[in-house]
């Protein structure tokens, strides 16, 4: 029972030490989930465009950015590139899981672009809407209610994966508990504690991906009611 109570005590700390660093792990995220929405929508566009050139230049981009490991993609932004550019850690860190998941993204938008009707394009054209009005309008609004859940799956990898910037010494939650680990040489109560955090978060992330699946299912591609 004592030992039990020692060892609450110190994951109880441990827990405190870290929760502060969790927006950092959260902003890092959300700052490049949002480059690789951007990313997404403009080459998933490219991939489905009637110019071969477009098409081209989004294809590699797509092939050349999912065939290299992130932590690669982290050193060149960081050490390579942004030692010419002078780019901060952060910057760095973001655009690398930004550009690496925007290739991602840009396949799943692809594929929802292409899961609506044909029919749709053609009555929207037939009312006197432009190629850009019906994409905006009719097709993409559709298009993001279909991929929520891969979208939302997206995110969630991104989350974890923002775990690799410790490599480059931007402290989130990862580079917090190996500091804290360094320190106290308590390696097994501080890992444990930091995969508890990031087990809470995406756990939470889940449930509200789930929650939005259900709320904004298209008609048609609904999702099943389960638990």
């Amino acid at each position: 029972m004592t030992w039990f109570l020692e060892q609450s005590e110190i994951v109880t700390k441990i827990f405190y030490y870290l929760i502060q660093v969790v927006h950092w792990t959260i902003l890092i995220s959300a700052c490049a989930y949002a480059v690789a929405l951007m990313l997404g929508l403009v080459f998933g566009l490219g991939r489905i465009s009637q110019n071969k050139y477009i098409r081209a230049i989004s294809g590699a981009y797509i092939n050349v950015f999912r065939g290299i490991p992130l932590l690669v993609l982290i050193f060149f932004f960081y050490f390579g590139l942004g030692q010419l550019i002078n780019l901060d850690r952060f910057v760095a860190g973001v655009i690398a899981i930004g550009v690496c998941y925007g290739a991602y993204m840009a396949e799943i938008l692809r594929a929802g672009i292409l899961a609506i009707d044909y029919g749709q394009h053609e009555a929207a054209m037939s009312l006197g809407m432009t190629k850009w009005q019906t994409m905006r309008h009719i097709i993409l609004p559709q298009t993001f209610r279909i991929i929520m859940p891969p979208a939302g799956n997206e995110f969630i990898a991104c989350l974890k994966d923002s775990s690799l910037v410790m490599i480059i010494g931007l402290r989130e939650i990862t580079q917090a508990g190996r500091e804290y680990a360094n320190q106290s040489f308590l390696d097994f109560q501080t890992w444990f504690v930091v995969a508890l955090l990031y087990l809470i978060m995406t756990v939470t992330l889940s449930r509200i991906v789930k929650f939005l699946e259900k709320k904004y299912s298209v008609h048609g591609y609904g999702v099943k009611n389960d638990n």
